[in-house]
């Protein structure tokens, strides 16, 4: 090939390329074409954003979820409220928040009664396992079924399918149990 014809090519090679690249870059611009603070883009600021979460936040609370003072006991559907004419057979409801997190501290002696649907996490202490039937207590961490008088170990999440089941301080030890509650309970 000659050198004047490669030069010519070289050049055109290089013509094609502007021309391609400029093209695809128009189409690239041409993309994002709605102006900021538009219907199609708008722009809202952080404290706009704040007010929707807070309102959205207080909608969910003011139906009962994150309230746990006495007088959300009877609206949260267990049927365990003896403060509010429910079975009085059982003890009156200490915790009715099913969203809400506690520490519970059960002294020697006492039980820790976990509402259906309530999880417990046993943080300090030695505990063993109340349960009134042949099935006990769903131990989630390593997926075990934990019967009456089995010793519930420390940083596992417990959780308790039927009323009735719960945790007490391992007979014989001094020291009391500190638990993380999520859901309705009773301490007797």
């Amino acid at each position: 090939m000659k050198p004047y014809m490669k030069v010519s090519l070289a050049a055109l090679a290089i013509g094609v390329g502007v021309w391609v690249g400029s093209v695809y870059s128009n189409t690239a611009i041409g993309a994002g074409t709605s102006q900021p603070g538009t219907a199609d883009d708008p722009v809202v600021t952080k404290s706009y954003v704040d007010q929707q979460i807070q309102k959205a936040l207080s909608g969910g609370v003011s139906t009962g979820s994150g309230n746990s003072s006495g007088s959300n006991n009877g609206s949260t559907g267990t049927g365990n409220s003896g403060s509010t004419g429910g079975d009085t057979s059982l003890p009156p409801l200490v915790s009715g928040a099913t969203d809400a997190v506690e520490i519970v501290t059960v002294k020697p002696g006492q039980q820790l009664i976990g509402i259906s649907g309530a999880e417990f996490i046993v943080r300090s202490g030695k505990a063993v396992i109340v349960s009134e039937g042949t099935n006990g207590v769903a131990d989630l961490t390593d997926g075990i079924d934990l019967t009456n008088g089995q010793a519930a170990p420390t940083n596992h999440l417990l959780s308790f399918p039927r009323d009735g089941r719960g945790i007490t301080v391992l007979e014989g030890n001094k020291y009391s149990l500190t638990v993380i509650v999520r859901g309705g309970y009773t301490l007797k």
